[in-house]
C-alpha cells in the first residue's frame, strides 16, 4: 500500500504540473485584464506600466516559473477582481459546489442501484424497459435544459421550490457552511440537484444493469442458484457486490466531471458556487481566478481517481495495489 502511495503520489506531481502549464497558458488567450482593471480611459503609458508591475510583459517562461514558486507555497495569485488571494476566493466558493455534488450523487445512488438491478434482473418487464427508455432520454437531455424544465414546472407553474439562490445554511466547524442541514436550505438545493444527477444517473443506471446481467450468467451464481440460497442473497451478495468494480471505476471519474457540470447547473439556477465564480471570472478576464480554478478542479480529479485506486482494493480483494 505504502508503495502505491509514493507511485500515486508521483504520478499525481506529474499530472498536477502538466494541468498548471496547460491552465498558465490559457490566458494570454483570454483578453486583457487591464481592460477590467483600469478601464479604457487610462492612457497606454500608464497601461505599459502597471503590465510591468503585474510582470504580464515578462517571458512565458519567467511568469510560469514565477507562478509555479509561488503555487508550491499555496500562492495561486490574486484575484484581479476580489483584490483577495484566488484560492481563498475559491475557498469560500466551494462549500455551496460540494453540497450540490453530494446532494446529486445522494439522488444518483438512490435511484441508480435499485434501477440498474431491477432491469438486470427483469429485463423483460415493463418498468425494466422503461427505465432503459428514460434513461436514454435523460443522457440525451442537456443539462441546463433540464434545468429550465424543472425551473417552470416545480418553481414557476406548482411554485414549490424556489428558482434561485442557496438559503439559509448552517455553519459547521472551520466557518464551514452547508445548506444540507437546513430546511429552506435543502428546498434550494431540490432542483439543482435533481438536474445535475440528470447527466450522470442514466449512465449509472445502463451499467449497473449491463454488469449484472453478465454477473449473473457466471458459473459461481449458477453454482450459488444451486445450492438453493436466496435469491435476495445471490442478488446482493453474489451479483451485486461483483457489479461494483466496474461501477466504482466509472463512478470516480463521473464525481470529478459532476464539478465540472456543476458550471451550466449553478449559472442557471445563480447557485453561489465555483462553476458560477468560473464564468463570472471569464466575463472579467480575472485571469488568476481562471488559472486557480482550473489548478483545484484537476486537483479534485487526481484525488478521486486515487480515492477510487484504494477502494478497488477493499471491494475486490484480488485486485492488487503494489506490484511490479
Amino acid at each position: 500500500m505504502f508503495a502505491f502511495l509514493v507511485r500515486r503520489l508521483g504520478q499525481a506531481i506529474l499530472v498536477m504540473l502538466v494541468i498548471s502549464i496547460l491552465s498558465f497558458s490559457i490566458q494570454d488567450e483570454l483578453g486583457d485584464p487591464l481592460r477590467e482593471l483600469v478601464g479604457q480611459s487610462v492612457s497606454e503609458e500608464i497601461r505599459n506600466q502597471l503590465r510591468d508591475e503585474l510582470g504580464l510583459n515578462d517571458p512565458f517562461l519567467v511568469q510560469y516559473w514565477r507562478f509555479l514558486k509561488n503555487a508550491v507555497q499555496g500562492d495561486l495569485g490574486t484575484s484581479y477582481f476580489f483584490k483577495r488571494p484566488a484560492l481563498d476566493v475559491i475557498l469560500d466558493k466551494l462549500p455551496a459546489t460540494i453540497d450540490l455534488v453530494v446532494a446529486a450523487t445522494f439522488w444518483i445512488i438512490l435511484f441508480s442501484v435499485p434501477a440498474g438491478m431491477f432491469a438486470a434482473i427483469r429485463p423483460n418487464h415493463w418498468l425494466s424497459k422503461l427505465c432503459m427508455g428514460l434513461s436514454i432520454l435523460g443522457i440525451s437531455i442537456p443539462v441546463f435544459l433540464t434545468a429550465i424544465f424543472l425551473i417552470q414546472i416545480f418553481a414557476v407553474n406548482l411554485g414549490w421550490f424556489p428558482a434561485y439562490g442557496r438559503g439559509d445554511t448552517v455553519v459547521l466547524f472551520g466557518g464551514w457552511e452547508t445548506s444540507l442541514l437546513s430546511l429552506d436550505g435543502l428546498s434550494h438545493l431540490l432542483l439543482p440537484s435533481v438536474s445535475l444527477a440528470s447527466v450522470i444517473l442514466p449512465l449509472f443506471v445502463r451499467i449497473i444493469r449491463s454488469e449484472m446481467m453478465e454477473v449473473l450468467e457466471t458459473e459461481y451464481v449458477k453454482f450459488a442458484w444451486a445450492k438453493g440460497l436466496s435469491k435476495y442473497r445471490i442478488w446482493t451478495v453474489h451479483a451485486f457486490k461483483n457489479t461494483l468494480l466496474p461501477v466504482i471505476t466509472v463512478g470516480g471519474v463521473q464525481l470529478g466531471i459532476m464539478v465540472a457540470y456543476t458550471i451550466l447547473t449553478e449559472t442557471v439556477f445563480q447557485w453561489p458556487g465555483m462553476g458560477f465564480m468560473f464564468l463570472e471570472a471569464i466575463n472579467r478576464v480575472d485571469t488568476p481566478l481562471i488559472v486557480a480554478y482550473l489548478i483545484v478542479v484537476g486537483l479534485i480529479f487526481v484525488i478521486t481517481n486515487t480515492v477510487v485506486d484504494i477502494i478497488y482494493g477493499l471491494v475486490n480483494p484480488m485486485v492488487k495495489l503494489t506490484g511490479r
